[in-house]
Order: structure tokens, then sequence, then C-alpha cells
């Protein structure tokens, strides 16, 4: 079990790439992770990017047979989660 923050953004948008998202998992031989991010604005809604990194997410993972178990969305209005929101990510 571990937490590393990977990268802090701005107050509109966040650069994450799998390879830093991975770094911490693989050094500590994971079988999995959940990834997270805040919306400062408060919405719980996903953005593209947000669906698109997920996705881009997923896919890094089964590659490197790291599964990528959910993202969430935190914001000062509560959580989300994007598997629960959007389960055909993951199929």
């Amino acid at each position: 079990m571990g937490f590393q923050i990977v990268s802090r953004g701005t107050v509109s948008a966040s650069l994450v790439h799998p390879r830093e998202v991975f770094k911490a998992a693989l050094l500590a031989n994971s079988y999995a992770l959940i990834v997270a991010h805040n919306h400062p604005a408060g919405s719980l809604t996903p953005s593209p990017e947000d669906i698109e990194t997920t996705e881009m997410l997923i896919k890094a993972g089964d590659l490197l047979n790291v599964k990528v178990i959910d993202h969430i969305i935190v914001s000062s209005n509560g959580i989300q989660s994007l598997r629960e929101l959007r389960p055909s990510l993951w199929i």
C-alpha cells in the first residue's frame, strides 16, 4: 500500500504521463493501483481529457500487468468513480 503524488497541475490543467503514474507502482511490485485527481472548481463530471487519460492508463496498465482498479475524481462536492460512471472503459 502506498500513496504517490505524480503531478501538481494548474487551476485548469495537469499533465500526466503513464511512465510517471506507474513508476512507483512498478518499483513497489504492485499488482494494481487506483488513480485519483481533484477538480478544484467542484464539478464531479469527468472532462473529455479525464476519460482519455483513463483509457490511456488502463491500456498502459494492461501492457505492464498492473491493473487500474479505478480513477476517482475528488472535489468539494464529493467523489466520483469513473469505473462506476463509465464501466465500459474497463471492458
